[in-house]
């Protein structure tokens, strides 16, 4: 199992960035994804998941301006990112469970700043 996080890039405040994390060596359709973010001095924290079935669902503090999707046909997820502020400043990791075991990408890095 394979993940790999890619769009992340220096934003301005209110701006937006879209970031891709591409998959391989599982049965991508079938399993629920999701994006975690860590910001400096903190501990990981959970952004938004999306089923197998294309249900979602957003941490309070994302929710409205986030948009996570998937392409079934890539075996790709995406995080849209909107309005972003300082707090989304962070290494923003994707993650699926197989058999029991978590899998994450290697992290891209967001940084909100003027």
């Amino acid at each position: 199992v394979q993940l790999q996080a890619s769009g992340g890039g220096l934003v301005q405040p209110g701006g937006s960035l879209r970031l891709s994390c591409t998959t391989s060596g599982f049965i991508f359709s079938v399993n629920t994804m999701r994006w975690y973010r860590q910001a400096p001095g903190k501990q990981r924290e959970w952004v938004a998941a999306i089923t197998s079935r294309g249900t979602t669902s957003y941490s309070a503090s994302v929710k409205g301006r986030f948009t996570i999707s998937r392409d079934n046909a890539k075996n790709t997820v995406y995080l849209q990112m909107n309005s972003l502020n300082s707090e989304g400043t962070a290494v923003y990791y994707c993650h699926t469970q197989q058999r029991g075991y978590n899998y994450w990408g290697q992290g891209t890095q967001v940084t909100v700043s003027s």
